[in-house]
């Protein structure tokens, strides 16, 4: 029977030929991924179901992330209560200022193209880049899972996005994903997974397979499907190609069929306060800015933090502009100083942050006030996400971002 690329790994993970879409079935992650903000109610869920050995160290990935550096005495307790269970518990995994916990899970080879990965946090639909099954779960979950290894999920149904030909100059990942959310709406792929295949997907870049597996969620997605091939394995390290079947099958059965010819693609932007309301950013030319971000676990690799440093070289930021820019790991920071990168954002006169999730989440490193308006290319808008209620948040690529920082206003890349 044909399979989409969701329903072949779901049945390898529980050794079945063929599973079928809403059937319940009982699955065995492979890793997973416990960040800060959850550590201290999955840790007293844990004791609370009678627990007391998490199941297996090895696949457990603890990393701080959100709280990092602590803006409020709050954030500490996080942080001593992490620390305690991991030891307790022998994690060998931990990891405490390198980075978001998305980047690190592929760029620390936690994931490998066939897995099965839960993580406490939305944004764990990344990892179906490199062609696992990854999704986010509650902290009641995630307790459960530490102790008996295993979970039910609902088979997909899947919904096949297609997408053919060459990107205009200036055309990301990012607009691909945003135009699919206008599309779609942020309800219209619930607890489906989103399987992106076609000659356009093939050509991207693991990173530009990131940010568009990222932003699934905000449709509703259970999880992001992408095949596998050669670039799914650029992070695992000592991992031969295993010759995985994992390629959607053409008379698979899929809900829903949408297509795009890349050429006809453009810059757009999300704009207040809905992740699927989108505008092309030729309808926003001239709407006046006061901060710029650049960062989080959909936009703060470094091929974007390329685009944005080739965009600002010999330029300056508009002075009454300010832009952030936030590296996603201690990694992407360190390859992007060595490239000459973050020399060109400080005489452009960027604010250069640690890596970690702190504005994108409004917890520190540059939250906004009443009635200021950001560009930023994170993966949500919603109200209050950024600072205040009355901050209106726009998402948009790295280019739109960085070329929109120069004149202090929305601009076309």
């Amino acid at each position: 029977m044909a399979s989409t690329i969701i329903e072949k790994i779901i049945a390898r993970n529980i050794g079945r030929e063929i599973v079928k879409p809403d059937e319940v079935v009982i699955v065995y992650p492979d890793k997973v991924m416990i960040h800060d903000i959850f550590i201290p109610f999955v840790a007293d869920k844990f004791e609370e179901m009678g627990f007391t050995k998490v199941w297996d160290a090895e696949k457990v990935v603890l990393i701080y992330d959100h709280l990092v550096p602590a803006a409020v005495i709050d954030d500490v307790r996080h942080t001593n209560i992490g620390d305690a269970f991991a030891m307790k518990h022998k994690l060998p995994y931990v990891h405490r200022r390198d980075g978001i916990c998305h980047q690190l899970m592929i760029e620390q080879g936690y994931v490998k193209p066939g897995d099965v990965v839960f993580g406490t946090d939305s944004h764990t639909t990344t990892y179906g880049a490199v062609g696992a099954f990854s999704t986010g779960i509650g902290y009641t979950e995630m307790a459960a899972v530490l102790g008996t290894g295993n979970l039910w999920v609902k088979v997909p149904q899947t919904i096949q996005v297609t997408i053919e030909g060459k990107l205009n100059q200036n055309v990301s990942a990012k607009d691909v994903i945003l135009h699919l959310l206008g599309e779609i709406g942020a309800d219209g792929a619930n607890y489906c997974s989103i399987e992106f295949v076609g000659s356009t997907i093939r050509e991207m870049s693991l990173s530009s397979r990131m940010t568009i597996a990222n932003m699934v969620v905000e449709a509703g997605a259970k999880c992001a499907m992408f095949e596998v091939d050669e670039k799914s394995f650029q992070f695992v390290k000592n991992s031969a190609f295993e010759n995985l079947d994992i390629k959607c099958d053409s008379d698979a059965n899929y809900l829903r069929k949408i297509y795009y010819k890349a050429e006809k693609l453009e810059p757009v932007a999300a704009c207040p306060s809905q992740v699927d309301n989108i505008r092309r950013i030729s309808e926003l030319v001239g709407t006046s800015i006061d901060q710029i971000f650049v960062g989080s676990c959909t936009n703060g690799r470094l091929e974007d933090i390329e685009v944005i440093a080739h965009i600002l070289k010999g330029k300056t930021v508009s002075p009454f502009t300010r832009l952030i820019v936030t590296p996603a790991s201690r990694e992407i920071y360190g390859d992007a100083l060595r490239c000459g990168f973050l020399e060109v954002l400080l005489q452009a006169g960027a604010t250069i942050t640690m890596p970690g999730c702190g504005l994108c989440c409004g917890r520190s490193g540059g939250i906004l006030a009443d009635n200021e308006r950001v560009l930023s290319t994170s993966n949500r808008n919603f109200l209050g996400r950024m600072g205040s209620s009355k901050v209106e948040i726009y998402l948009v690529s790295p280019a739109t971002a960085a070329a929109s920082a120069i004149e202090g206003k929305i601009v076309l890349p």
